[in-house]
């Protein structure tokens, strides 16, 4: 497939019959709320969908973009069912419906597998396709625009997926009476919370590329509300944005660097026993300084000037020698308490256009 980038593979998962309503094992006892919230949001969705479009999900494994796969996976069921009120009337939509997830360096090897999980939970097909956002050399620099040019790439990714699908739809239909649309609908994760965060300047990408945000009206924690309610297994996990986000402005997106935090992170889950509900950040400041973050209720309280527990261990484990012999970091700085978002602030010039572009 050409994305106007280069040449990319495509791999399909290899289930995607189940249905999330009926195909999870985990039991949620529902309430009037939850009930309520999810209804809202299944019409809010389907309002947005063509049942005769590409209808294609930004999808990472996140709870967010899970969520929204399991709305629009179930709202374009619910289409094709209304139109199929008997056997005998049967009649299909002639659109699609599919979550890709970009593969790059920038995307840890666990989020993958918690990716391909979730999506077989949904019960939705998913296509992996490898992004090429880490050639660009804005992105490497690392400068407070490497969001922007990530989810850029990414959409464009996804467009040209779903543009592929619609081909391969209408030369199967050449000869018969059926019409196939050519449109492409995108969807994102994109909650209220996400809105008011001064580092994701990929919204404006997503405003570039007219992308549907079904959740864009609701906080994270009623995501995870809803994700619970529809028996989604990551609804509880802690966030997980890409590697990238763990480099400090200035500090350069490479396929090193990204590897080195993938790695370390790997360590400090398995030496501090943490499951995947925990925050757990490494991040690489300013000279390659390797600094953990945990949420504050896992590190506990700490004295000035006094090495908590959580740095202790690590270094005991050989964590120090590790970051510098092995993975590419120039020292450990410690460990503390978790702090959200981007290390890689946005520039300040573009605060009114990111505003403009989530109004």
């Amino acid at each position: 497939i050409s994305t106007g980038f280069r040449e990319v593979a495509v791999t399909l998962s290899r289930s995607a019959g189940n249905d999330v309503s009926t195909s999870s094992s985990r039991t949620v006892h529902a309430n009037d709320d939850s009930i309520e919230l999810v209804d809202q949001l299944l019409l809010r969705t389907s309002e947005m969908m063509d049942p005769n479009a590409a209808n294609v999900v930004a999808y990472s494994g996140g709870v967010d973009s899970s969520l929204v796969a399991a709305l629009v996976n179930r709202a374009f069921s619910d289409h094709n069912s209304i139109s199929q009120p008997s056997p005998s009337t049967k009649h299909d939509h002639q659109g699609s419906v599919q979550a890709v997830l970009g593969i790059s360096p920038a995307v840890p090897q666990t989020q993958i597998i918690m990716a391909r999980t979730v999506a077989d939970t949904i019960g939705i097909p998913l296509t992996e396709v490898p992004t090429t956002e880490g050639s660009d050399e804005t992105y490497q620099r690392n400068d407070g625009y490497a969001c922007f040019v990530c989810k850029t790439h990414l959409y464009s990714t996804l467009e040209t997926v779903a543009n592929t699908v619609l081909e391969q739809q209408r030369k199967m239909c050449q000869g018969g009476t059926q019409q196939r649309s050519h449109s492409v609908i995108l969807y994102n994760g994109t909650n209220a919370d996400d809105t008011r965060d001064p580092t994701r300047l990929g919204l404006i990408a997503a405003s570039n590329f007219q992308v549907h945000s079904p959740l864009d009206h609701i906080t994270k924690d009623q995501v995870r509300q809803a994700a619970k309610f529809l028996g989604l297994p990551n609804w509880n996990a802690a966030a997980s944005p890409c590697l990238r986000s763990r480099l400090a402005m200035g500090v350069t997106a490479t396929e090193g660097h990204l590897r080195a935090v993938e790695l370390a992170e790997e360590f400090v889950r398995g030496v501090l026993e943490l499951d995947e509900t925990v925050n757990a950040r490494v991040r690489m400041l300013a000279g390659g300084r390797a600094m953990v973050e945990l949420d504050n209720s896992v590190l506990g309280t700490i004295k000035h000037d006094e090495e908590n527990w959580a740095a202790r261990l690590l270094r005991e484990n050989g964590f120090e020698e590790k970051c510098i012999d092995e993975w590419g970091f120039n020292s450990f700085g410690g460990a503390r308490g978790f702090k959200t978002g981007s290390v890689a602030a946005m520039p300040a010039e573009d605060n009114e256009l990111k505003a403009t572009a989530a109004s």
